[in-house]
């Protein structure tokens, strides 16, 4: 257990800091955008990248390096990848209903949550 723990870390850390590296370089080289466009780049390459380790350890049995790969390497580069591979599994085991709700609770839910944060601190920093 101890030893995931590690795991998770380090590749939580590792990550985390190409998620920065990426979102540096990528406004190093278009400059300030007014559309997220850094962030939408690692939440979809994540996703793909959480998409073929999957398949690569399902079908080569590398599935003991989940907690590195999957939990803290692109988990730290994008916590959207896991919200895909969770949404994907719901839709390939025939629960079209569950994974729109999923979807619908996760992103909407999320939002909302976000926009309460900001709005319990400016309330109470008013």
């Amino acid at each position: 257990m101890f030893q995931n723990v590690l795991h998770v870390a380090l590749g939580g850390a590792v990550g985390a800091a190409l998620r920065y590296l990426t979102g540096f370089g990528m406004f190093r080289l278009l400059g300030p955008q007014d559309f997220p466009l850094a962030i939408i780049t690692v939440n979809v390459l994540g996703s793909f990248l959480m998409g073929v380790f999957a398949a690569t350890a399902a079908r080569h049995g590398l599935t003991h390096l989940a907690p590195l790969v999957m939990t803290g390497l692109l988990g730290g580069f994008t916590t959207f990848s896991a919200f895909s591979l969770e949404t994907l599994t719901l839709l390939e085991r025939g629960q079209t209903g569950q994974a729109m709700a999923y979807v619908a609770v996760s992103v909407c839910g999320s939002i909302s949550a976000l926009a309460l944060g900001f709005w319990v601190v400016r309330g109470l920093s008013a």
